[in-house]
């Protein structure tokens, strides 16, 4: 399997995490160039995924392809082996990213300000829930 293709297989994960219906076309001389590896939809949204291997970039005409996806409202990304996850970001949304959760045991003690923020709340939501279950025992 070359490294664009595990590019592309990671990136098709992601995708079927999110329910996403997504399909690689395949111009054979009767397509359009330059269209991206992965087309898709999700939540009414049209995606075009170029999949790169290493520090390869966008042809000149793939670019122009994403950059038509974006001029007509829709989502364009470049991924590559250290950017998979925006797959989950930009299509599925923040409630998919998986950096949100991300807690900052290093040397560090403190928690990134979203991670804060989410632990708050939930202590909220908690202190919530028992406030409303003694209500119910009396």
């Amino acid at each position: 399997m070359t490294p664009e293709a595990k590019v592309k297989k990671k990136v098709a994960a992601r995708l079927k995490t999110l329910g996403a219906y997504y399909f690689y076309p395949v111009t054979g001389g009767y397509g359009k160039s330059g269209v991206p590896d992965i087309i898709g939809c999700y939540e009414g949204k049209f995606f075009g995924i170029e999949c790169k291997a290493g520090r390869n970039k966008p042809t000149p005409l793939q670019e122009k392809n994403l950059s038509d996806i974006k001029a007509n409202d829709g989502i364009s990304l470049v991924i590559n082996e250290d950017n998979i996850d925006d797959v989950l970001v930009y299509i599925g949304g923040k409630h998919h990213d998986p950096r949100q959760l991300e807690l900052d045991f290093g040397d560090s003690p403190a928690l990134k300000l979203n991670d804060a923020r989410l632990w708050a709340s939930r202590r909220s939501l908690i202190q919530l829930e028992r406030t409303r279950n003694r209500g119910k025992q009396k």
